[in-house]
């Protein structure tokens, strides 16, 4: 039933995949996700909702958590340099069965990302260029039976242009990634620097305020920094699909952990400055249900221009993270066919670019439905629910993992430090993460757990099995 498999059958599987990524394109895809939707909106909206001023405290302590499960990334990336990310990792160390149950929970991950990530993009633009005259109707703005809505037109058509780079190869799309990233960057500081020239010392006082039970669950208090944790963990995901891309990296023994490492700590700097600016500015209360804080604080503070200019960005920004999903949703799904759980179809390669494009069209058809077609909102808090389950397994899987390092597998050029305390301590965070989240997400866990189980007993099981050495 829980049979693992085997290093050579992946070697083998993605022994066409071309090695054509950095440490650059690596940093570029993990800053496009990392630094996307949430920078330019979750600050002030946990400010608002749990943490007052403290907000960074939030960040902070999810970086924390995120910092310490990257260093397992590292290490088990650059030991098993296999595409599919802790799904491939698991199913070789722990089982199949387990690899299913941590796959099955970041396919979820993706699916949902990719959908809400455009439109959140869709969101940002239509708010962009509102001033200018420009609208679309009800219909052709929001997903069906929301609001009026027919399709989500502008979310549909940035999945579509992101399949379409992707499809053509990762050369092209590294190109366009590295240049966004580099313009998100520059536009975050330019809003830190401008920020700071209006910033207001009584914002900050007091800096935790006291504790309060609230509707949304808790505000003030450490109750409320630890209330806005799950919520803005999804923030430092983005290493997830740097490592779902490992088996395309040049060196992966030094660029996988570079890349995973180096993003984190880019973005969490970027994260605690953007926190620290935004609730000096004005008061945290103003950020209440406010999805666009960083624009609406510099308007507010007669930086209009300036605020034009950073959305602008932003909107491209958030397409760098859409890039970057993708890229590491369809690497997941390749992976998933590659091993005969889901239809072999998913898993083969184009012949010429020698690129998952079956499983990338899987993805944007689902992704389309989603994110242009389908009311999803209840959804949300999935993201970090599949992503903390792999989160858990990655950490458990470096205890064993090292075991065998240096004899029946390679030596990585990485190791956790303080080994076995900070594997351990990352598991336990993200226990402690994933305990924090809502009630309802844990519900729709569970129900997508049980139909993955369903799937893997009906199907995985007998196919997966059967093709295991072939």
């Amino acid at each position: 039933m829980n049979q693992k498999q085997s290093v050579n059958f992946y070697k083998q599987k993605d022994s066409h995949l071309i090695p054509s990524l950095t440490t650059k394109d690596f940093l570029a895809l993990g800053l496009g996700t990392i630094v996307s939707t949430a920078i330019f909106t979750l600050p002030g909206i946990v400010a608002a909702d749990h943490t007052g001023p403290a907000v960074v405290l939030s960040f902070i302590s999810a970086a924390i958590v995120a910092g310490l499960v990257s260093f397992n990334y590292a290490e088990v990336s650059s030991t098993l340099p296999f595409d599919g990310s802790a799904y491939s990792w698991v199913s070789v160390i722990f089982g199949k069965f387990w690899g299913w149950i941590v796959g099955w929970a970041l396919i979820a991950e993706y699916f949902i990302a990719v959908a809400f990530t455009a439109s959140g993009l869709s969101a940002n633009f239509r708010g962009l260029v509102a001033p200018f005259g420009f609208k679309l109707p009800n219909q052709l703005s929001n997903p069906f039976g929301t609001n009026g809505g027919l399709i989500d037109i502008i979310a549909l058509a940035v999945i579509l242009i992101v399949a379409f780079l992707i499809y053509h190869g990762n050369h092209d799309t590294s190109r366009v990634e590295n240049t966004l990233v580099v313009l998100k960057v520059i536009a975050i500081l330019a809003f830190v620097l401008i920020g700071a020239t209006a910033l207001h010392l009584q914002n900050y006082i007091p800096f935790i305020p006291k504790y309060r039970p609230t509707a949304n669950g808790a505000f003030g208090g450490w109750q409320g920094i630890y209330a806005g944790v799950p919520q803005i963990f999804v923030s430092y995901i983005g290493f997830d699909a740097i490592a779902a891309n490992s088996a395309e990296a040049k060196d992966p023994k030094k660029t996988m952990p570079r890349g995973i490492i180096g993003s984190l700590l880019i973005g969490a700097a970027l994260y605690t400055c953007v926190s620290l600016i935004l609730v000096g500015m004005f008061k945290y209360s103003r950020y209440a249900n406010n999805a666009e804080p960083v624009g609406f604080a510099l308007r507010e503070s007669g930086h209009s221009v300036a605020a034009t200019i950073i959305q602008a960005i932003a909107v491209m920004g958030i397409f760098t993270a859409l890039i970057a999903m993708t890229l590491g949703g369809s690497r997941l799904i390749y992976s998933f066919g590659r091993d005969h759980m889901l239809p072999k179809w998913l898993g083969t390669l184009n012949h010429q670019s020698h690129l998952p494009n079956h499983a990338l069209l899987t993805l944007t058809i689902i992704s389309v439905v989603l994110g242009a077609i389908c009311p999803f909102a209840f959804l949300a808090q999935l993201v970090s629910a599949g992503t903390l389950v792999a989160f858990m397994f990655v950490s458990l899987s470096v205890l064993k993992l090292r075991k065998h390092e240096g004899k029946d597998l390679p030596s990585p050029a990485f190791k956790v430090p303080f080994y076995p305390v900070l594997p351990i301590l990352s598991f336990l965070f993200s226990l402690g993460v994933f305990v924090g989240l809502d009630k309802p997400a844990k519900i729709y866990a569970a129900i997508w757990f049980i139909i993955g189980i369903i799937i893997y007993f009906v199907y995985g099981i007998k196919h997966g099995y059967q093709n295991a050495d072939n």
